[in-house]
């Protein structure tokens, strides 16, 4: 009898170690939802994690990140949002651009909302105030509608005979390419004078790929791709037709130029990710989305690839040459 007795609290000591473990709390969970594709997306997801440490969380320590890459499909942003919703996420990060931005706040009056967007988040509905937020949403203004005008000067500089400037945009990011960043392009057009703008829409990687025979086929002296996570996901695809079909194109990433992209002239995407990671990370710390103002990106990036230059026979300005940020031999 005392045999089986000792068995006994032996199993139920054995067993004891496992539930306790079953009790632990599950750690909290952060949606990264962006209309991208992971393959694009590598350095800035590790500036994410970056700022997520600077606050004290750690991916698989104490925080789980879930991420939803949307691979140019905004239809299926509803679907989604619904679901992180109905399961309670910790936080609903939403990179890339207007549209996940404003389905996450279609979605939920609740749950916290990192966003990075492009145009005015007060004019896009998503908060009051860019110093007083109100809401359950805060994030970054990247500006990025604002510089198209400075990359379109950029280019021209750089590619003075032009005249003919396509402009590739993708119409499902919606305000921050299809209205503003060509509103943009267009008014400094005017300004620059002499030139004429032709639009281009791609959505799809298929669709970029017709983008550049119609390129081919109108004769385009020069290629403006419009800022967008889809096109920043596909930034390789899009230096190497460049390059294929030898048309000088300004970029709004340093990734299509590292490509072999002849220039860029943007935000600092990499540190606007930092910063949508402390952001997410103070939040998980308690932080309410109502009293964190909206950060306006202070960092801006021109780079130059002088070996794509050369290729294209172009002579960069020495003058262009100083102020970039970084030249690309």
């Amino acid at each position: 009898m005392r045999r089986r007795t000792f068995i006994a609290g032996l199993g139920s000591a054995a067993a004891w170690p496992m539930v306790a473990r079953a009790q632990q709390p599950a750690l909290p969970v952060v949606a990264f939802v962006s209309p991208g594709v992971a393959d694009g997306y590598a350095g800035q997801v590790a500036a994410f994690r970056k700022g997520l440490g600077e606050t004290g969380y750690f991916e698989g320590q104490n925080v789980t990140v879930e991420y939803h890459w949307l691979d140019g499909q905004f239809d299926r942003l509803p679907a989604l949002m619904a679901d992180l919703v109905r399961r309670r996420v910790a936080v609903i990060d939403t990179t890339g651009g207007a549209s996940t931005a404003i389905a996450a706040k279609a979605a939920t009056a609740a749950i916290p909302i990192v966003f990075g967007v492009g145009d005015d988040p007060v004019k896009l509905g998503l908060v009051a105030s860019l110093a007083r937020p109100g809401g359950n949403a805060t994030g970054i203004n990247v500006f990025v509608a604002e510089i198209a005008a400075k990359r379109l000067g950029l280019l021209h500089e750089l590619v003075p005979k032009a005249v003919r400037v396509a402009v590739l945009v993708n119409p499902a990011d919606g305000l921050d390419n299809a209205e503003t960043v060509l509103r943009d392009v267009q008014e400094a057009a005017r300004a620059i004078g002499g030139l004429q703008i032709h639009v281009l829409n791609a959505t799809t990687i298929g669709e970029i790929d017709a983008a550049f025979a119609t390129l081919a086929r109108e004769g385009a002296d020069a290629l403006f791709v419009a800022p967008g996570a889809f096109f920043t996901s596909r930034s390789v695809q899009l230096a190497t037709l460049a390059a294929r079909d030898r048309i000088p194109a300004a970029y709004s990433t340093r990734d299509a130029v590292a490509a072999g992209g002849l220039m860029s002239y943007s935000t600092d995407l990499a540190d606007s990710f930092r910063q949508e990671g402390v952001y997410t990370g103070r939040i998980l710390k308690g932080a309410k989305p109502a009293d964190l103002p909206v950060v306006q990106s202070t960092k801006f990036e021109f780079v130059i690839n002088l070996k794509t230059a050369k290729t294209l026979g172009l002579t960069v300005p020495e003058t262009l040459l100083v102020t970039a940020d970084e030249v690309i031999q």
